[in-house]
């Protein structure tokens, strides 16, 4: 039963993620929408490697693949790989301060971004390169905060 404690709060704060990542935005300011679901699941992956893992990852992004209508396992396999490279990371972040762990929290945001760019390009979909690593750069920049929010939200509600 220990095992599972907080499992619920997970839960919760990837749906808010999720949330985050459907709202509307106006024009000028959707293609600056930082990726909260892969923020999040960062975070997790990072403070608690045993319970949120690639599969965890896997699953958030067939939910995005899902409710954004697009191709069916894109955005699923682009945040696996952004967890396993969390999780085979996750000592070394621990132990960054925050500005560390934004950088590199920014080039495992590129490599997420990167795969699917691999994948839009297998299907032949066109993609605006300019504004499209601009989500990484705001996921840089919004690091700290959410770094904070949810450790706040691990040790007040006792996740483990």
């Amino acid at each position: 039963m220990m095992g599972q404690r907080g499992s619920f709060t997970i839960i919760l704060s990837f749906a808010a993620a999720l949330a985050l990542m459907i709202i509307p935005l106006p024009s000028w300011l959707v293609w600056a929408r930082p990726d909260w679901l892969a923020l999040a699941l960062i975070y997790w992956c990072i403070a608690l490697p045993h319970r949120v893992g690639i599969f965890s990852g896997f699953v958030v992004g067939l939910s995005l693949d899902v409710i954004r209508g697009g191709l069916l396992g894109q955005y699923a396999a682009s945040y696996a790989v952004i967890a396993f490279l969390a999780i085979k990371l996750h000592r070394r972040l621990r132990n960054f301060p925050v500005w560390q762990q934004a950088l590199t929290v920014f080039l495992i945001l590129i490599l997420g971004q990167l795969t699917t760019l691999w994948i839009k390009g297998m299907i032949h979909e066109p993609v605006p390169i300019i504004y499209f690593w601009i989500p990484s750069i705001t996921g840089l920049l919004l690091w700290p905060i959410v770094f904070l929010v949810l450790r706040f939200i691990r040790r007040n509600f006792h996740v483990q």
